[in-house]
Formats: C-alpha cells, sequence, structure tokens
C-alpha cells in the first residue's frame, strides 16, 4: 500500500525494459511540464538560456544556438529551438514548454483567507485518513514543507485574532460593543491581507496554493486541469504523428512530473506512441512528488495513468531522483509503492536513478545550497558543476536516446579551458 516506508536505495532497472540501445538522435521534440508556477511563461526560457549558457562555458560544447521563444495563439505553449553539438555529434532540438499557469494564476485570484481555510480543511483531512503520516513515512522532509504552510496559516490566525481583540478593546470605549467586535475582526483580517507580499516572498502563497490544488485534483474536483491535460496530449501526439524527429521526449519536473505522466498516458490511450516509422516516445520526471496526489485512494485517474506507463513498452520512463531534494520522494518506486503488483504484469518502467547532487555542485558551494530547499529542487534543471551521469542538458540536448543516456551515459567532459567555479557562487 502506498505509504509503507521505502527502501532508501536509489536505483532501479525494470525487467521488462525493452530492449536497446536505440542508436543516436538527431532530431528531438521536448515537450517541458512546470510544476505549480504562476510564472512558468517567464522563467523557464530564462533559465533555460542562462544555464545553458553556463554550461557551454564549463563543458565541452562548442558548437550551441538557442533561438528566441515564440508563444502559441492560445498561450498554450512556448516554444525555442536549439542546435548544439562537438566532435562527432549534432543535434536539432525544439524545446517547448507547455503552459498551465494561467490557471495557477487563477488560483493565485483566490482570496487569501479561502485558500487558507481549504488548505486547512485538506489537511485536517490528511490527518483524520491518516495520509499525512503516510506522506512523513516517505520523506520527512517533505512533511516538513507541507506542514509549514499550515502552521503558518494557524499562526497567522492566531495574530489576526489577537490584533482583532486588541482592536475591539480599544474600540469599545468608542463604538457599541457589537459594532467593535465586528470592526476588530475586520481589523485583524485587513492585517493579514496587509502582510501579503510578505508572505509571497517567503513563497506561502504558492505553497498554500499549490497543497489545495494538489488535494482538489485528487479527489478528481480540477476539470479546469483535466482538460488542459487533453489539449496537451493532443499536441503531443501530433508531434508523433508528424515524424519529424528520432525522439519526442516529455519532461517534468516537480509537480509537473505528474503532469508529464498525466499527458503521457493519455497520448498511449489514444493510440499515440511508437509505430513504423515514428518517433521514439520518452518521458522524464526529475524530482517528482507524485505521492503528494496518488498517496489519496480516491485519485484513481492518476495511479491508473501511472500503472499505463508502468506496464507499456510503447515508450521509456527515466525518474530522477534526490536525497539531498526536500521535495521529492527519494526511494519512491512508482511500479512497486502502489500496492501489490499482479503476479502476471511486466514492470517495463520506470528506470529510477540518483541524480547524485552532491558529486555535481562544486563542494565550495554545495553547503549553502543544501541549506535553501528551493534553489536544490532546482538544481535538476540547472548546468552542474562537475561531470556526472545526471546531466539536464545531455539528456535533452544530446545524442543519447533517453534509454540509452539512462542505462550508459556517454559523460560530457568538461572543457580544457574550464575556470574553477567561484567560491562564493550560489544562484
Amino acid at each position: 500500500m502506498l505509504g509503507r516506508r521505502m527502501t532508501k536505495q536509489i536505483g532501479f532497472t525494470p525487467p521488462g525494459l525493452a530492449p536497446g540501445p536505440d542508436g543516436p538522435v538527431r532530431q528531438r521534440h521536448v515537450f517541458y511540464l512546470p510544476g505549480y508556477d504562476p510564472e512558468a511563461t517567464k522563467r523557464y526560457r530564462a533559465l533555460f538560456a542562462r544555464e545553458l549558457a553556463r554550461y557551454a562555458r564549463r563543458f565541452d560544447l562548442p558548437r550551441r544556438t538557442i533561438t528566441r521563444a515564440e508563444t502559441s495563439p492560445d498561450g498554450q505553449s512556448q516554444t525555442w529551438t536549439v542546435e548544439a553539438g562537438r566532435a562527432g555529434w549534432d543535434t536539432r532540438t525544439t524545446y517547448e514548454v507547455l503552459l498551465w499557469d494561467d490557471i495557477v494564476r487563477a488560483d493565485f485570484r483566490r482570496p487569501l483567507i479561502l485558500s487558507m481555510a481549504l488548505l486547512a480543511a485538506g489537511i485536517l483531512h490528511g490527518i483524520v485518513t491518516g495520509k499525512l503520516f503516510r506522506l512523513y513515512g516517505l520523506n520527512w522532509k517533505y512533511g516538513n514543507v507541507i506542514l509549514y504552510p499550515f502552521g503558518m496559516t494557524l499562526a497567522l490566525a492566531a495574530a489576526a485574532t489577537g490584533l482583532g481583540i486588541l482592536a475591539a478593546r480599544f474600540l469599545g470605549d468608542l463604538v457599541p460593543g457589537p459594532a467593535a467586535a465586528v470592526l476588530g475582526a475586520l481589523a485583524g483580517i485587513g492585517a493579514v491581507l496587509a502582510a501579503t507580499p510578505l508572505l509571497d516572498r517567503i513563497f506561502l502563497r504558492q505553497l498554500i496554493t499549490d497543497w489545495v490544488f494538489n488535494w482538489q485534483h485528487s479527489n478528481g474536483w480540477r476539470e479546469d486541469y483535466a482538460a488542459r491535460l487533453d489539449a496537451f496530449a493532443a499536441r503531443v501526439a501530433a508531434r508523433i504523428a508528424a515524424r519529424d524527429a528520432d525522439e519526442v521526449m516529455i519532461v517534468g519536473h516537480s509537480s509537473g512530473a505528474l503532469t508529464a505522466v498525466e499527458v503521457a498516458a493519455r497520448v498511449l490511450a489514444a493510440g499515440g506512441g511508437p509505430g513504423p516509422g515514428s518517433p521514439r516516445l520518452a518521458v522524464l520526471t526529475l524530482g517528482a512528488g507524485l505521492p503528494l496526489v496518488t498517496i489519496n485512494p480516491r485519485a484513481r485517474r492518476p495511479r491508473a495513468d501511472i500503472a499505463a506507463l508502468v506496464h507499456s513498452d510503447r515508450l521509456v520512463w527515466a525518474d530522477y531522483q534526490a536525497p539531498q531534494d526536500w521535495m521529492n520522494f527519494p526511494g519512491f518506486n512508482p511500479a512497486h509503492d502502489h500496492g501489490p503488483v499482479p503476479e502476471a504484469a511486466v514492470i517495463a518502467n520506470p528506470v529510477i536513478r540518483s541524480a547524485r547532487f552532491r558529486e555535481l555542485i562544486d563542494p565550495a558551494v554545495y553547503p549553502r545550497i543544501a541549506r535553501r530547499p528551493f534553489r536544490m529542487h532546482f538544481q535538476f534543471l540547472m548546468a552542474n558543476d562537475l561531470p556526472g551521469d545526471y546531466d539536464f542538458f545531455a539528456l535533452t540536448l544530446g545524442p543519447q536516446s533517453l534509454r540509452d543516456r539512462v542505462l550508459a551515459p556517454d559523460i560530457v567532459p568538461l572543457r580544457a579551458d574550464a575556470e574553477p567555479v567561484p567560491a562564493h557562487r550560489v544562484i
């Protein structure tokens, strides 16, 4: 059953993984699914370009060009093209961010007080049903991240109550008692709302609305999101049908990892995926938070989507985890940790590997990055300081297919003239 304590060893190669190797990739189409982020339209092109420039300064990638981003007329995707290469290979990658930040921003427009009330309802539901305790069993650090916005909500409620009582007492000599009580309550609520800009700086609103979204999604209450998944799947299926790439890769980071899985499952259900002359289909999940949704037994569709990928040989799914990252579930194996597997079932996915951030980040800056959970969480999308098996740009821009890269990575070396990483650099 989901929620049992997992083995902490990170690494799994499914016995039913379709045989390879696949051969070199010259043309690739990457569909990137952001997590729950209200600024995805602005964030990911800038992050990608900045980190690719850093990567090229340190690693042997002498040829690279990147185009400007173009947003689709419907506002649901943002696309650019990257050409990259070094001795012996060249690739052309179309990188397309599938956008659902308009849905996130709509959640952000919900009154903060209402979001806090929904958070309290979701957390209390998790406590009563035991789901919160099972999440703690999977990763106590992520459990603390989950409780942080709830604890802050209780603290803010207490502060608002205290301020309201003080205001009511002050006003008691000026206006009748009932009016003083009403004005005091409004003063307390107003103080919380006035602090909203500060709360946004410490990510409180994002964590609150993120938790509420996952709770709603797990209960099947987000038809707007489900409709967007269908639209994304249609976009991916059309690219596969165009047959103009060697590999179509769906990449999801953080809560976007579940989005990537849900999109891929819809593509398979609609008959998409590999066929004669069609591109290989690959799914890459990074720092995934799948149990945040699937730990709820009512999350039947997401769990079925995960199972569809686990038992399908029509794609390759690779999942990278990191014990240094507070906001993923290292050791979680979707093939086994959702409950007993039927004896006759073929386990074809996912291939699970550790990103081993401690070996990829310069030791001089690692301790400071390790103290910043959000920064470490985004390391999955950033340039390494040192060569290693996990290499975001080799995975998405390199000549190896996802299957070949994960099973037998061709490590990209440092440039001969690469300068040491400045000891003060902490992004």
